[in-house]
């Protein structure tokens, strides 16, 4: 049951939660993670060799006939409807800023769009992997966020509260790097992937995760905007139960 002050509390409505999507932020605000948490009844429960791709500029599209009946809105291949990952799928890590972010040919980004963010990944749970990944790393970016969320929520009930978080310019000074996954459930047309990150701000350093809870649709992986919560951070005490995926 809620609270009247965690009903209050900025830190877990829904604009926040997307924003928070911005992994830097657990690292500023690691002690209010605890103040949040403490302020509920429960505890939460836990999280029930490919070459770079050029940057092709293009501006993506939701009407196009290749995203019609599950194909990729840019015509990748591969489409699975069932599993998970047991192993580190193979990545070219590229950057963004000093933010690595991973890469394939097989699995995406395919695309990237005209105002910067990568889009269109393989309907597949290494799609969602990458897309989940890459979400993480295009939050950092205040100058690709809004257009970014523009493309990457789907319409929902959330949707329009989603995007006013977007107008965040919360960038703080900090290092962090994706350093593990866990697929949490994939079944086809929706997909939880967790990824887990390490970071360090003024001499601190942090572990933490995100849940995103994404959607296939309009032929790519999107944020759930139905779900008043697309992306939740926590910090973790350690990456342990992770598989082990990062730029080396």
């Amino acid at each position: 049951m809620a609270t009247e002050d965690n009903e209050q509390n900025p830190f877990i409505r829904p604009g926040f939660i997307i924003a928070a999507v911005v992994v830097a932020l657990i690292v500023v605000l690691g002690i209010v993670v605890g103040v949040v948490n403490a302020t509920r009844s429960e505890p939460d429960p836990g999280p029930s060799s490919s070459p770079p791709l050029a940057d092709k500029s293009a501006a993506p599209t939701t009407d196009s006939s290749a995203a019609e009946g599950g194909a990729s809105v840019c015509g990748l291949d591969g489409e699975v409807l069932s599993g998970s990952l047991s192993i580190a799928p193979k990545a070219e890590w590229e950057y963004q800023d000093v933010y690595a972010y991973p890469v394939s040919s097989e699995a995406g980004p395919a695309e990237t769009a005209s105002e910067g963010y990568r889009f269109c990944f393989q309907h597949s749970p290494e799609g969602a992997l990458f897309a989940a990944a890459n979400a993480t790393v295009t939050s950092f970016s205040s100058e690709l966020r809004t257009a970014w969320l523009q493309y990457a929520l789907s319409e929902g009930q959330y949707r329009q509260e989603l995007l006013m978080s977007a107008d965040s310019d919360n960038n703080p000074d900090v290092r962090a790097s994706i350093v593990g996954f866990r697929v949490l459930a994939y079944h086809g047309d929706t997909a939880r992937i967790d990824v887990a990150f390490e970071g360090i701000s003024g001499g601190e350093a942090v572990t933490g995760s995100v849940v995103y809870e994404l959607i296939w649709v309009d032929g790519d992986w999107k944020l759930d905007a139905s779900k008043p919560e697309p992306a939740r951070i926590a910090q973790l005490p350690d990456t342990a139960g992770y598989i082990s995926w990062g730029k080396e």
